[in-house]
């Protein structure tokens, strides 16, 4: 069980308990999500420049070199995505449950794949729990750090960095992988806050100590604390894997997505700018899209995909025989769902079914 759960006030609920509404395919990841809202705030073009210096950016293609995927013609975009749980800085600590546990972690991860047209888009969450061969990766300083099997995939993250977490996924999925999209908890925090909170329906009651999280089903407006609290619970939901907890997550950021769009940002400059502040002073890209006016393009170039189409898929996954804590990629379900990706061509019904549900 991780022990870096958020640690936000207790919240006692008001409203009633609803049965869950389900929603397949209406989902969005939280880097997609970030793109748009840059789109959104167009018309603000004049304030780019304000806020290209918030923008972190890597230079994944020179980290990883010739070593990688070949890039299919009609192979569409495949964009990484990590939400990560660094606890750099005071104000990331204060939202890891009081800086405990050092360093950083992919806590969440999704490798987002538009197709060539660019009229919908799918988006598959990698289980942090996953047990992954870590290939041998390059750091920062330049030194080589040997490749090992059976790592939990979060962990590349803090031994070696966002290039070896570009890299493992290229290995394990032979997808090219186009962009990388980070964003860490504090930016996700102030998100939230910035758009006044995000309504979501929660599916069952929610009682998690570790985190101090306590909702009762039904509509719930979140702040940006408990919006953090609700996507990192694991103690509250399912088997307390990290696999129930990414149902959550997909339904949050959908709920996120349709919070902003019912607002006028496009009316609003102050709070299309308060946004992209928000968005952008925690975000890292890869070396090509490290600016407002590249996240622009690359937004504007994504017009015609209808976020209310977007599906999300779990990795498919089995538990670890050796150690049922973790879990292992399923065959032949992710090699289908894999394939399908690379080829730009529809994921088989069976290549979305999991072994392992979390439930």
């Amino acid at each position: 069980m991780s022990n870096d759960e958020t640690t936000p006030g207790p919240r006692a609920s008001r409203r009633a308990a609803k049965p869950r509404k389900r929603r397949r395919g209406l989902k969005i990841t939280l880097g997609v999500l970030l793109v748009l809202l840059l789109a959104t705030g167009g018309t603000l073009y004049w304030l780019y420049s304000q806020l290209d210096g918030n923008i972190k950016g890597v230079d994944i293609n020179k980290a990883l070199g010739e070593d990688r995927p070949e890039k299919l013609p009609t192979s569409g975009q495949n964009l990484l995505v990590l939400g990560s749980d660094s606890r750099a800085g005071a104000e990331n600590k204060e939202l890891g449950g009081g800086g405990s546990v050092s360093g950083a972690r992919s806590d969440t991860a999704m490798v987002v794949h538009i197709p060539e047209g660019r009229s919908k888009a799918v988006a598959v969450s990698i289980p942090r729990d996953t047990l992954v061969t870590r290939p041998e990766c390059v750091k920062d300083d330049g030194s080589t750090v040997a490749g090992k099997e059976r790592v939990m995939f979060n962990s590349v993250y803090a031994q070696v960095g966002p290039a070896c977490v570009v890299k493992t996924v290229e290995k394990m999925s032979g997808v090219r992988v186009d962009h990388y999209l980070e964003i860490n908890f504090a930016g996700f925090k102030d998100l939230v806050d910035a758009i006044g909170g995000v309504t979501v329906d929660v599916p069952q009651d929610i009682d998690d100590k570790a985190s101090g999280l306590h909702l009762t089903a039904g509509p719930q407006k979140l702040d940006g604390t408990e919006s953090l609290a609700y996507v990192r619970t694991r103690h509250g939901i399912g088997d307390g894997s990290d696999l129930g907890r990414i149902g959550l997550q997909q339904q949050f950021l959908m709920a996120l997505l349709s919070e902003v769009k019912s607002q006028d940002l496009l009316g609003s400059p102050t709070n299309s700018y308060k946004i992209a502040k928000s968005a952008t002073k925690s975000l890292t890209t890869d070396s090509g899209l490290a600016s407002l006016t590249s996240l622009a393009e690359f937004a504007r170039s994504m017009n015609g995909v209808d976020p209310a189409s977007m599906e999300t898929i779990m990795l498919p996954v089995a538990y670890d025989k050796i150690d049922p804590n973790r879990v292992i990629a399923s065959e032949p379900q992710s090699g289908r769902l894999w394939k399908a990706i690379r080829e730009d061509t529809t994921i088989p019904e069976d290549a979305k079914k999991s072994p392992a549900t979390g439930g």
